[in-house]
């Protein structure tokens, strides 16, 4: 999470958006001093008024009956974790909301509008997976992954026929985070989806699942144990028997958090998923405790393969030989700080030297990671997922704390976050006339 503090909103009772000030608490306390120390002391001690019992209100149903939602912003857009655009129509896109459904544009990012309210049973979408040779066939999974304090479990996963309009429930109840999913790129038949589970407690709906039926039943392929969830997964464009997945270790409780341990791991199947190599300790990977890994192969030539670790000497790891060995090309910290809320690395589809790692900002590099440069460009911080067109890599979908946003120049600028998705952790009314609401 970047260093800037939430914007204190609030809005009067017709709905327009006021900038708050930020006042000091020490400010403050110091001018309550002056006024008591200015006041007669005989004044301070007001006699205390009688105690008197309290009654609770009720309202008459009538007026009670006339009230009706309605969203009164801001328009100012809030976490998101997932995005995906559609191979062969340019001008649609979606993004998760981390609490307010999926959202989707027709005309490059330029609006978004919601296409799941009242059709879904929870509110955080944490992945988004289109198919390639259907693209009005469109699965989400529900619940966050990168798990930070405060995070909204989800139920599963959903499915959609046709482009966002109507939903079914598609399985996983079971599981708190959904983190990946992915569609086969010629078959949309086969769905892959990553399940985080339960976030604070052992639980078995974990691991990687395989659907070969659009999504109605589901297997799991890759499992290590109870503790243990899928957390990312790739698939070789150019020979799609061949996969790689990443396992992790970690809870989130309401006092403490883990991420790392035994069960952590990096994978690899030559078999569309049925059966899977661990190449976790591979040559040049890092020993010891492995945490969080994102994966990515490139859609240029299948041999080259990029790791995102979190280890003690973890950092970006580049294979030439589709995964059978490593080496160590970047250990800054800036790719691999707060690594259980970021570790997100993608591969472009037709430069094997290009690659993008997310993290506070998001990198470009150009010579396989070697160097980077940040490609914020006057979007929001913190980032978590990334779309590249495999037909025009210069058009990209990107989801940070802001929300969703589209470039189609190689990031040198982006669509605004400007949609109704902000989280809001306090609400208070004033008693002004009319009276403002502040959150």
């Amino acid at each position: 999470m970047n260093a800037t503090k939430p914007t204190p909103y609030c809005t009067n009772s017709f709905g327009r958006a006021i900038l708050m000030p930020r006042f000091s608490v020490s400010l403050l306390a110091a001018g309550a001093a002056l006024l008591g120390a200015a006041m007669p002391l005989q004044s301070q001690r007001a006699p205390a008024a009688p105690a008197t019992s309290l009654r609770p209100v009720v309202l008459d149903s009538t007026l009670l009956s006339a009230y009706r939602w309605r969203n009164i912003g801001p328009d100012r857009g809030g976490r998101s974790i997932a995005v995906s655009g559609v191979k062969g129509r340019p001008d649609e896109a979606y993004f998760g909301a981390t609490g307010g459904g999926l959202w989707k544009t027709t005309d490059a990012g330029e609006t978004w509008f919601p296409v799941t309210d009242g059709q879904v049973r929870s509110a955080s979408v944490g992945a988004v997976a289109v198919s390639e040779t259907n693209p009005d066939l469109v699965f989400i999974g529900m619940g966050e992954t990168c798990i930070r304090g405060n995070i909204m479990p989800g139920d599963g996963v959903y499915q959609s026929t046709d482009g966002g309009k109507t939903w079914t429930h598609a399985g996983f109840s079971e599981s708190h985070g959904i983190a990946k999913i992915r569609v086969h790129p010629t078959n949309p038949q086969i769905v892959f989806v990553a399940s985080f589970g339960k976030y604070s407690v052992p639980s078995a709906e974990r691991g990687l699942f395989k659907s070969t039926d659009g999504g109605r039943t589901w297997r799991k392929v890759l499992y290590r144990d109870d503790k243990t969830g899928a957390v990312d997964i790739a698939i070789d464009r150019n020979n799609p028997h061949v996969m790689y997945a990443a396992l992790w270790e970690a809870y989130r409780k309401e006092y403490q958090m883990s991420s790392g341990g035994p069960g952590s791991g990096l994978f690899k199947s030559t078999d569309g998923g049925e059966t899977w190599t661990e190449i976790t300790h591979n040559p040049g990977l890092p020993s010891g405790v492995v945490g969080k890994i994102g994966v990515s192969v490139s859609g240029a030539t299948s041999n080259r393969v990029y790791a995102l670790v979190e280890n003690e000497n973890g950092g970006l790891f580049r294979s030439e030989d589709a995964g059978a060995t490593w080496a160590l090309i970047n250990d800054q910290r800036s790719i691999r700080q707060r690594a259980f809320y970021y570790t997100h690395v993608f591969a472009d589809p037709k430069n094997a030297d290009v690659v993008y790692m997310q993290n506070t900002t998001m990198f470009r590099s150009t010579d396989g990671g070697k160097t980077m440069e940040s490609v914020n460009n006057g979007t929001h911080g913190d980032f978590h997922d990334l779309w590249i067109d495999p037909d025009d890599p210069a058009h990209i979908v990107v989801a940070n704390d802001g929300g969703g946003a589209v470039s189609r120049n190689w990031a040198a600028s982006w669509t605004d976050l400007d949609f109704p998705t902000p989280q809001f952790y306090h609400a208070v009314t004033t008693k002004h006339i009319p009276y403002h609401v502040c959150g």
